[in-house]
């Protein structure tokens, strides 16, 4: 058997972290198996899909790499299948026209409450002659359900469930308006598409007993069916925008990796033995349902941000650059030229390990492209105001002079300046900090030098220099 999965958004909203989570379950497990995974746009609520949500979803699952195959499918596409299904039901005598009025239905609902039953229809128009239908009622059309016996399920997950036939009423597939129901076309839909495997949360899991008898009076075969535990807050609580529940796209906002989500949401239910940091090749090799389990996963902040600080520490310089750039950009407020490239890649090493997201990373990273003179924080004003008397313009000379710009070449000279100015390195590197950054934090003050190049380095002294002399009058232009 091919291995045919899918997953099945509705789009009335953005693709939040369960979501994405299930479509990445969906996605490698057609990809182990060799199969196919198939994307189904569950649009047939006209009234509250939007195509916005239907672009967040394609977006959102092509940032994370998660491919389908073929075209997504739209299920408001395919409303006339769903009808031609009804039909052949209705002809073997398994669904039947249901002529009950809403007050009917209301105080059906109501009697059940009264009595302390739980509230199913009653089948009141199972059997009954359509000669004796109410001209003014528009049907809707309901499933003839066995009455009695148990429907099984052996999921994939959560084990043998199984529930009594007689819970299950006989449920609606078309509405008096002739639109299809969520549980006929979901069902339609997965045996016109050969689905071999329903894996999807557990809040599904009662969907799975009457969806089941749908397959079996449609002569289908019953996918294997796989119910995922939902994530939780790290509260133990059902997960809510108070705990990180918001749009995939937040997270992207936010200066997460795809490959650092794809990894994270993984371990939320799943896992290989004690490892952590898996590879989408790995997830694929290994993923499979058995090591996923039965109980809620709790999400985690602080823990995304550990696994994204490490895909930073690890990314490609190219792939990361790509994403980083847009970043910075946004707070420089300017594109960058092919000089502030060449010093953002030369210094890209220092800046990641004090980095737990991209966007971490843009803010330490965002005086390579900031224009001369620079716009100095007040604490990095003080340090250049305070530092000693033509200061600057010696540390210009000497760098000035460097046969060779390299780390190690700048960090000797520096060294053996400070020396020369009975100055602690500290008292060195501290100023000369703030007048290239602008701040009082950075990389390591060599290797910042080194990646702004010999030009910008004495350009940026030069204006340190000219601005403190201009506030306090007491040093000279270097």
């Amino acid at each position: 058997m091919s291995v045919v999965t899918r997953f099945a958004p509705s789009p009335t909203g953005f693709l939040h972290l369960g979501g994405a989570r299930t479509a990445l379950f969906n996605w490698l497990y057609a990809r182990h198996h060799g199969g196919r995974f198939v994307l189904r746009i569950e649009d047939t609520d006209r009234a509250r899909s939007t195509q916005e949500a239907v672009d967040k979803i394609l977006d959102g699952l092509t940032w994370l790499g998660l491919t389908w195959d073929g075209e997504a499918i739209s299920q408001a596409s395919r409303i006339d299948h769903h009808k031609a299904a009804v039909e052949r039901l209705l002809a073997q005598g398994k669904a039947y026209y249901c002529y009950c009025t809403p007050e009917e239905l209301a105080a059906m609902r109501d009697e059940a409450r009264s009595a302390g039953k739980p509230v199913r229809y009653d089948g009141r128009w199972r059997d009954r002659d359509p000669a004796e239908a109410p001209s003014d009622v528009d049907p809707v059309v309901r499933l003839k359900a066995p009455l009695d016996g148990m429907t099984v399920i052996d999921d994939r997950i959560q084990g043998r469930v199984e529930v009594a036939n007689g819970q299950l009423d006989d449920m609606v597939l078309l509405r008096g308006d002739g639109t299809p129901t969520y549980m006929l076309s979901v069902v339609v839909d997965d045996i016109d598409m050969g689905i071999t495997h329903v894996i999807r949360g557990d809040d599904h899991l009662t969907n799975a007993f009457r969806q089941t008898l749908l397959y079996r009076a449609l002569g289908a075969d019953t996918p294997e069916f796989a119910h995922i535990p939902l994530i939780h807050g790290a509260d133990g609580a059902k997960l809510s925008k108070r705990h990180g529940s918001v749009g995939i796209e937040w997270y992207r906002e936010q200066g997460f990796l795809p490959e650092a989500m794809c990894n994270y949401l993984l371990r939320l239910g799943w896992s290989h033995g004690d490892d952590e940091i898996i590879s989408s090749q790995q997830a694929v090799d290994w993923f499979d349902l058995e090591a996923v389990g039965k109980s809620p996963s709790r999400f985690d902040i602080e823990k995304l941000d550990s696994v994204n600080s490490h895909y930073l520490r690890s990314a490609d310089d190219d792939a990361l650059l790509s994403q980083l750039v847009p970043h910075i950009e946004s707070l420089v407020g300017h594109q960058a030229g092919p000089a502030e490239l060449e010093r953002l890649r030369a210094g890209l090493d220092g800046l990641r390990p004090r980095a737990k997201r991209l966007t971490d990373l843009a803010e330490n990273a965002a005086f390579f492209f900031r224009m001369r003179p620079l716009d100095l924080e007040e604490g990095a004003v003080r340090l250049v105001d305070d530092a000693p008397e033509g200061l600057f313009a010696e540390v210009a000379g000497v760098l000035a002079a460097l046969p060779d710009w390299t780390v190690t070449e700048i960090e000797n000279s520096m060294r053996s300046l400070a020396e020369s100015q009975n100055l602690k390195l500290g008292k060195l590197a501290q100023p000369m900090r703030a007048a290239l950054t602008g701040t009082k934090t950075s990389p390591g003050i060599f290797d910042v030098i080194y990646a702004l190049g010999r030009e910008e380095t004495l350009g940026r002294l030069a204006d340190a220099a000219e601005a403190s002399a201009s506030r306090v009058g007491t040093k000279s232009v270097a």
